[in-house]
This record gives C-alpha cells, structure tokens and sequence, in this order.
C-alpha cells in the first residue's frame, strides 16, 4: 500500500491586492513558494504519489517545472473543499493514507512529514497545530463576549493527514450535507471521529496578504534549515 500527498495549489491569491499575481508562484528565495512544499515532501520521502489542484491551464504549466513525480494534475473546484473533493477521486486505489497540503505554507519541515506518516498509521487522522496564544473571545448578537479558555484553542496548520477510507468518507458526508469546511479536519468532524493533533514548534504561517513577503524572507533567511538543493526541478 502506497502513500499520496493532495498539494492545494489553486487558491485565487485575492488578498495578495495584485501584489503578486499568484501567491503560489510568488519568488522565496531562489524559487517559488510551491517548490519549498515540493522539496520537503521529496527530501522526506513519505509519499509515492502526488495530486497537484492548480486554478487554470497556465498556473498548470508553470506548476509542471516543478512538480514532483509520480504526480497528476486535477482542476481546483470553487471552494477548497471542491478542490480536495477532486483530487481524493483522482487517487490511485492502492493508497493508504493522504497527505493534504495547501502549499501557501512553505515552511513544512521533511522530519515533520515523517512523524506525520508514523501517527497516521496508528491514528487515521493528525493535523499539525499550534497553541493559541491569544486571548480569543466569542462575541454575541446581543453585544455580550465571552472568553474562550485558551489552553484548549488550537490554530490548524497543514499537513492535515488521514487514512484514505477515512477521510473519503468524510467528504461524502461533507458533500451530503452541502457544508462549507475550511480544513479537513472539520470534515472528519462530522463523522465524529478523533483527530490526533502534533504541536508544531517551528514557523509554518501561510501566505495571505502583501504584509506576510518580507516576513516569509526572514523566516527563510534567519530561521528555518535549508532544504537540500538537488531535486528534479529547476531552481531558477
């Protein structure tokens, strides 16, 4: 049995402000933002499959230089989960587990990925996380807040990672009930199913606005290792 990895590719990029055309394709050091997914799943060697969701044919052909392989393109849908939906049917029928990944967030570390697969195997579901610091409240039609107890508040990052029964037929129920999710792990939350959560340690912010580019940089540049350079794509 065999392992996949979605890569979430196709967002609209609409809070860039046409700063960057294509968030996904937006320079990070010597490559796009979409190469840094590409090269950690690589470097750790967890999947032997991959479905790439791009937006149109021209994001496809600029993703093709530096996809990994085996790997297929599928068409992203309206909503994020559309495009997880279609992916999940373009999936080869001896895969075990899914990794699912919006590579808008580029700082995803091959050892993470690793320990990822071994809590899969056990757990059927993880997503990586990290604690809420924040103090968060919950505010009310009526105006009234209420505080949130934050030591039990977790911000969702991914890779969210499932086994494939599992997370198929979580979206079946979501497109049965018609609902709009923000991650899978939500989907999975409908069939009332545990998700194991690994507490990440490192930066793995994702690219929403102009304001996140130098900051991305410096995390590049200060913070996170390099990845190794000799992978099958180009690097200019």
């Amino acid at each position: 049995m065999r392992n996949a990895a979605i890569l979430l590719a196709a967002g609209n990029s609409k809070r860039m402000d046409g700063v960057v055309s294509d968030k996904i394709l937006a320079p990070l050091g010597n490559r796009p933002l979409f190469a840094h997914s590409v090269a950690a799943f690589l470097a750790s060697g967890v999947a032997d499959f991959y479905v790439i969701v791009c937006r149109d044919q021209r994001q496809l052909t600029e993703l093709s230089a530096y996809a990994p392989t085996p790997c297929v393109f599928v068409r992203g849908g309206k909503e994020r989960q559309d495009s997880v939906a279609n992916a999940l049917e373009a999936l080869p029928a001896d895969i075990e587990n899914v990794f699912i990944h919006d590579c808008a967030r580029p700082f995803v570390r091959p050892e993470q990925l690793v320990g990822l697969l071994k809590i899969v195997r056990l757990e059927k579901a993880v997503v990586l996380a990290h604690r809420v610091t924040d103090t968060i409240k919950q505010h009310a039609d009526t105006g009234h807040l209420k505080s949130l107890d934050r030591s039990r508040l977790w911000a969702m990052e991914t890779p969210q990672v499932f086994s494939r029964d599992l997370i198929t037929a979580a979206y079946a129920k979501v497109v049965e009930k018609k609902l709009p999710i923000t991650d899978d792990a939500s989907a999975v939350e409908l069939l009332k199913k545990p998700v194991a959560l690994v507490e990440n340690p490192h930066p793995n912010p994702k690219l929403t606005t102009p304001a996140d580019l130098p900051w991305f940089e410096y995390l590049l540049n200060q913070i996170v290792p390099p990845l190794p350079t000799a992978h099958p794509f180009r690097t200019e």
